[in-house]
């Protein structure tokens, strides 16, 4: 069944077509961004946010098939996760959070966290952070908390590097305590794709199964770009093959690394369509797989 093209645009998406299959029932876009301008932004952020609001993240949601979310506390707000989680409550059960805070952050606002279904910490090694630069303790010390504080139970640590971050990091990402998520597909150059030696450390660390994969940003190191971004094809799928069980899909939206206008979301479905190579292994990235990280099973 395919269903009618849209007849306006969704905010920051481009195009107006849907993606090529219709997806399953509870799929789960597991990495987008809310800004809303009710939340004043970090004053270490440079660049004014977009306005991107629950309101058009659901005109996204129905235009992909999409049911599940995770929002992310963008760098934009530091340490503030306010606006994630006035979106958590916006959208209700369907949708989890992983914030951002920093080294000090104590057991009460874990728990506050937790109580707002936030599933992780997001640590960042690429954009600018409100605490300036993060390293290789700050990392230990969050996860160490994570797996101390009764009420993370289930939390993960989600890292966002450049490539050669990830091969400086490895002893310290295979010895943490608690599961760990890669965003974006570790950054990794798709004209290298599976051997490149980031991806060599990414492969060792899925293969210890602690470790999740975002299949998301493809944009982000394409030089092909869309619709395609095909020269992403051998790395999607040398992970799919790798570790289907721990593989989640994330739009990204509303794009903030991109040029307004150039990402159309329908294409990013149709990639994560053509990294699977099957519409079983697709499901799995976009159904069962979130369900198990973030709980969706329980939260639902």
């Amino acid at each position: 069944m395919n269903l009618p093209e849209l007849t306006e645009p969704v905010p920051h998406s481009a195009g107006l077509h849907r993606p090529s299959r219709v997806l399953p029932a509870l799929a789960c876009d597991s990495h987008m961004h809310i800004f809303d301008a009710r939340f004043a932004p970090s004053p270490h952020w440079p660049r004014t946010p977009p306005d991107a609001p629950v309101a058009a993240y659901r005109q996204l949601q129905q235009r992909l098939g999409t049911s599940r979310t995770v929002v992310v506390t963008p760098s934009t707000y530091g340490t503030d996760n306010a606006c994630t989680l006035h979106a958590l409550d916006q959208l209700g059960d369907s949708a989890c959070g992983v914030a951002v805070v920093d080294a000090a952050v104590d057991g009460a606002e874990l728990t506050r966290l937790a109580a707002h279904r936030v599933r992780g910490l997001r640590v960042n090694f690429v954009s600018p952070q409100s605490w300036g630069t993060t390293t290789p303790a700050m990392l230990s010390t969050l996860a160490d908390k994570v797996a101390r504080h009764a009420d993370c139970g289930g939390w993960h640590i989600q890292v966002f590097a450049h490539p050669e971050q990830i091969v400086a990091l490895a002893p310290v990402l295979r010895a943490l305590p608690v599961p760990l998520v890669i965003d974006h597909l570790g950054r990794i150059d798709p004209v290298q794709g599976p051997s490149a030696e980031a991806y060599r450390v990414l492969r060792g660390l899925l293969d210890g199964g602690n470790t999740w994969v975002k299949l998301s940003g493809a944009y982000m190191r394409s030089t092909v770009q869309g619709p395609s971004y095909a020269d992403t094809l051998p790395l999607g799928r040398a992970l799919v093959q790798a570790a289907p069980e721990r593989l989640v899909w994330g739009s990204d939206w509303p794009h903030t690394t991109e040029a307004p206008g150039s990402v159309n979301d329908a294409d990013l479905v149709d990639l994560l369509r053509a990294w699977a190579g099957s519409d079983a292994a697709m499901d799995r990235v976009l159904v069962d797989n979130p369900a198990r990280l973030y709980g969706f099973a329980t939260a639902s």
